[in-house]
């Protein structure tokens, strides 16, 4: 694997995104369903985890959107 693919692909479990984003587990859900938050890899039959990289954009974009500087859509 080249060190570009590398490069965010840490995985988060479940607390930590919860540490990072202040949501709380059901938030979190309700978002995936509406399709306003990453997807989780499946990490084995019972486990899951979100990439780093996808939750930081996630959190960069709330910012963006609240300070009223968010991308023009298409």
């Amino acid at each position: 694997m080249s060190n570009s693919i590398q490069q965010g692909l840490a995985i988060l479990r479940c607390k930590q995104v919860q540490a990072r984003t202040g949501l709380a587990r059901s938030t979190i859900y309700l978002n995936i369903k509406s399709g306003t938050f990453p997807r989780p890899v499946q990490l084995g039959p019972r486990a899951v985890g979100w990439l780093e990289s996808e939750v930081s954009d996630w959190i960069a974009e709330r910012v963006r959107i609240a300070r009223g500087n968010a991308k023009s859509a298409g």
